[in-house]
């Protein structure tokens, strides 16, 4: 299972690494124990947060109104919680 993985009593935990700014958006796979993802979206305004919660959304195939930014809302490392989503599940579909 991947570090940047925790399963928690309402889904899974995500912690991530996020680069905006980038040339596009893509997950990349694990920087420092975390999810490393590129961003095309500035750190301006909230516009990476959303593009964040976009990307992560289309990937795993869930709506963006069940991810939550639990921590990290200014930073570059950012923790997440899908709602729902089971451990396999998000091991399955995203980089290890």
């Amino acid at each position: 299972m991947p570090m940047y993985l925790a399963e928690t009593g309402q889904g899974v935990r995500i912690s991530v690494l996020i680069q905006p700014g980038s040339a596009k958006d893509e997950i990349l796979g694990t920087v420092e124990g975390r999810l490393k993802i590129k961003l095309t979206s500035p750190p301006v305004e909230g516009r990476a947060n959303k593009a964040l919660v976009r990307l992560l959304a289309k990937k795993l195939k869930v709506a963006p109104s069940r991810i939550s930014i639990l921590k990290g809302q200014k930073g570059r490392r950012k923790e997440l919680l899908v709602e729902g989503l089971g451990l396999e599940e998000a091991a399955r579909i995203l980089p290890g």
